[in-house]
Order: structure tokens, then C-alpha cells, then sequence
């Protein structure tokens, strides 16, 4: 009986090594097709970043401007509901604890924005923009760093650690320029990703 036991715990260990893959390799291709969320968010980061700091360096005319205000918070609203929508027709494919896992460390992201707004407005007793944008983007980093190490996405890692680093940077410029970097960033670890994902969605 003893000599057996090894040889059960050896099945076991590699009966849990396959369930982990096949969950990571679940999860993969779920984020595949979820790359159309990537690239959506992606673009609307993108436009509202790029926007932002266009009506801060360029003289624009008033309809102009409220063109781009109205435009960026049309847009919003229709990704938001898009996005309601796509996980509603979703919820009842198959959930890992993976994806529950990777849902928890965004929706974490989210809850940190609004502590360290909190923070910020209990020590400084206003909310300073120029230092609200970089730890902002670090947080997003680090979330995208998590996500890609969870599931074995070295092309997400990168992103997040690109996004990361220009975080850094961007705290070295004026807010108009924090918004321009932030669009890059956007671009490099969430647009490009994003349309990689999606377009490997049949493979």
C-alpha cells in the first residue's frame, strides 16, 4: 500500500498541472475574443488623452471645442454600454477562476483610483492633476502587467511594463504633455495588443 501512495501522489500533482493549463488556455482564448475590449478602451483612452491635450496647447474655436467634449463623452457612454452589453451576452460562457481572478484585479484598479483621490484630498486638500495622471497609470500598468503574467501573455506584460515606464516619464511634464504620453501609452499597451488579440480570435 505504501509503495502505491507515491505514484498516486504523482498522478495527482499532474492532474493538477493539466487542469491549471487547460484553464489558462480557456482563459486565453476567452481573452481573445475579449480583445475587442481591449481595442475599444483602448481607442477611447486614446481619444480622450489625445483630445484632452489638444484643447490645452491649441487655440480652438468654442464650437470646436465643444464638438471634442460632446464627442469624448458620446463615446464613452456607447463604450460603457457596449461593454455592458458584451459581458451580459457572455455571462453564460465558460468562467475560470482565472477569469474571475482577472476581473477582481481590474475592478480592484478601479476602486484604487478612487482611494487615491481620497488620499490626495485628505493630504493636499485638493486634487493635484499633475501627480493624480502618473499614479494613475501606474496602477493601470500594474493591472496590465498581473493579466498578462496570469495568463501567460508576454505581448499584455510588455504593454503594462511600456505603460509603466512612461508613467515615470510623464511625471517629469506638465499635465498637457502627461495627457499626450498617456495616449501613446494607450496606443502601445492596449490598441496594438488589442487588435493582435482580436485578430488571432479563429486561431
Amino acid at each position: 500500500m505504501e509503495k502505491n501512495q507515491p505514484n498516486s501522489d504523482s498522478f495527482d500533482e499532474s492532474q493538477s498541472i493539466q487542469v491549471i493549463r487547460e484553464m489558462i488556455q480557456v482563459s486565453q482564448k476567452k481573452l481573445k475574443n475579449d480583445g475587442i475590449l481591449f481595442v475599444l478602451w483602448g481607442w477611447i483612452a486614446f481619444y480622450g488623452n489625445i483630445t484632452g491635450y489638444i484643447v490645452r496647447e491649441f487655440v480652438l474655436t468654442y464650437q470646436f471645442h465643444r464638438i471634442l467634449d460632446k464627442s469624448g463623452f458620446v463615446l464613452g457612454l456607447l463604450a460603457f454600454a457596449f461593454t455592458i452589453y458584451y459581458v451580459w451576452k457572455q455571462r453564460k460562457k465558460v468562467q475560470t477562476y482565472i477569469g474571475i481572478s482577472i476581473r477582481y484585479v481590474w475592478i480592484s484598479m478601479f476602486v484604487c483610483f478612487v482611494l487615491i483621490n481620497l488620499i490626495q484630498f485628505n493630504v493636499l486638500h485638493s486634487i493635484n492633476f499633475e501627480l493624480q495622471h502618473p499614479i494613475f497609470m501606474v496602477v493601470i500598468a500594474f493591472a496590465t502587467v498581473v493579466t498578462g503574467g496570469i495568463l501567460r501573455y508576454k505581448l499584455i506584460a510588455f504593454g503594462g511594463i511600456i505603460f509603466g515606464l512612461i508613467a515615470l516619464l510623464s511625471s517629469y511634464f506638465s499635465l498637457p504633455y502627461q495627457l499626450l504620453l498617456e495616449s501613446i501609452a494607450w496606443l502601445i499597451a492596449f490598441i496594438i495588443p488589442g487588435h493582435i488579440l482580436f485578430a488571432k480570435r479563429k486561431s
